[in-house]
């Protein structure tokens, strides 16, 4: 499986699948992430899933396609150590412990936690890794601590990538068609925000305290 293959199949699983389940969840209250599961020997799609927060604030895009995942039929399911496991935005504390959890021990994003705060108005991921887990040292000063990583994106549960990690691996000749590709795709996600933006300030309705 080769980077450009891995890219071009999530980006065009984003476009065709993500993004149409998710433009029926944002009018009614849910939030703009979605999640996927593929087979890696293939990379056919398992399970495909966006955010449902309107039935209950943990069914984020990433549990919600766990959730189903395990639903399905346990004949011809493929282990997790076999899927690979892609979220459009970087997955938040909750997300990233039910990855680990259900034992994927790969995963890709689109969207980073600062996209989630600048882009898309949803500051939380950040806030509850900083106010939660981050804990300072006896020697850390306030510069220090900011200057942490959140999160392990390697360690002994999984592999974490960007697309912009994955771009990297790309070969140069090919790297500027496949910026512009990521470009489009995220702007996708233009509309789809501004329809949860407007339904939040409707009051549209959402069992998720944070907005």
């Amino acid at each position: 499986m080769s980077a450009t293959e891995l890219l071009s199949t999530l980006l065009r699983i984003t476009e065709d699948r993500i993004v149409p389940l998710t433009r029926a969840g944002v009018s009614s209250g849910s939030k703009v992430f979605g999640a996927a599961i593929l087979a890696r020997s293939d990379l056919t799609p398992v399970t495909v899933a966006t955010n449902n927060e309107r039935a209950s604030p943990l069914l984020h895009g990433e549990i919600n396609c766990i959730q189903e995942f395990f639903a399905s039929p346990a004949e011809g399911r493929p282990a997790t150590k076999d899927c690979v496991f892609f979220s459009t935005h970087e997955p938040c504390s909750l997300c990233l412990s039910g990855i680990t959890w259900a034992g994927f021990n790969e995963f890709y994003y689109l969207f980073t936690y600062e996209d989630s705060r600048d882009l898309f108005s949803i500051p939380y991921d950040i806030d509850i890794l900083e106010q939660v887990f981050r804990v300072p040292g006896p020697s850390d000063t306030p510069e220090t601590l900011a200057a942490r990583p959140l999160y392990n994106r390697k360690n002994k549960f999984f592999t974490a990538k960007s697309f912009v990690d994955l771009l990297a691996e790309i070969p140069d000749a090919e790297r500027e068609h496949w910026a512009a590709e990521i470009a489009r795709v995220k702007d996708l996600y233009k509309s789809l925000d501004a329809t949860y933006q407007e339904g939040k300030k409707a009051g549209a309705e959402s069992a998720s305290v944070w907005k």
